[in-house]
């Protein structure tokens, strides 16, 4: 019975996640959603910027806080290994549903390029970067991600196995493409207001810090092989390294 209700929970948050996630795609490129980051209830700039910086502030803090190890180890005393992925996908998706629900817009337009030979441009980044970060997903282990893997391996009475580290495809440019994707879609727009600028440079900001503390526990899980991939592959810009002469991986290696 426990297996069943594990696998029920994590499909459950799945398909939470799954309309949260496609809300945001909408919420962010102002298609198809009623309220949008350039839509949604009047208010003072100041109390729109106070609340969306807030709204932003939880969702970074749940983010980071409960996908560190050290929170990960004491979580584990409460909540068992084939549920604690699910849990978390559960939180985060609360704290953006909120975040999406409670936005306060700023309209005031920073750039506009619509009707110019930029505007199409824009927009097919906009998807362009939806799609860097949705095949970068599957790339390493989509389910695994998302919790599915463990309540599975839990309802088929498998233990849970350590993901190994792998470098595919995109993750050979770059050893974020699923931040860079983001980055690339909340940028990509042609008509710039205040509100959707904030929201950019907030969420580009905290990606930024939350890739430090997340290379920090990479470290630790995978050692030099991990601090290797780092040195040879740039973290966000494509092709932004120098591939290093024998002579200095030499150095490297009898360092």
């Amino acid at each position: 019975m426990k297996r069943t209700l594990a696998l029920i929970y994590g499909l459950l948050g799945y398909g939470f996640f799954l309309g949260t996630f496609l809300y945001a795609i909408g919420f962010v490129g102002n298609v198809g959603v009623p309220k949008s980051v350039d839509s949604g209830p009047a208010s003072s700039v100041e109390t729109a910027a106070l609340l969306d910086v807030l709204l932003l502030g939880l969702f970074a803090v749940q983010h980071s806080v409960m996908a560190r190890q050290g929170f990960k180890r004491r979580w584990a005393r409460l909540v068992r290994w084939p549920v604690e992925r699910t849990t978390y996908v559960v939180a985060a998706s609360l704290a953006l549903a909120l975040l999406l629900w409670q936005w306060r817009s700023i309209p005031r337009v920073v750039w506009d390029v619509s009707g110019t030979p930029v505007q199409p441009l824009l927009r097919a980044s906009f998807w362009v970067g939806w799609g860097i970060l949705l095949v970068s997903t599957f790339l390493i282990d989509h389910f695994d991600l998302f919790g599915l893997a463990q309540v599975w391996a839990y309802f088929r009475g498998r233990e849970n196995r350590r993901p190994i580290f792998k470098t595919p495809a995109l993750y050979r440019v770059v050893r974020h493409p699923i931040y860079l994707g983001f980055v690339i879609a909340f940028w990509s727009t042609p008509r710039m207001t205040a509100g959707h600028l904030m929201f950019s440079i907030v969420t580009t900001g905290y990606i930024l810090l939350g890739i430090y503390f997340e290379e920090g526990d990479l470290i630790a899980s995978y050692g030099q092989s991990y601090r290797d991939y780092r040195r040879r592959v740039p973290m966000l810009i494509p092709f932004s390294k120098r591939p290093e002469r024998p002579q200095e991986q030499a150095k490297t290696t009898t360092a």
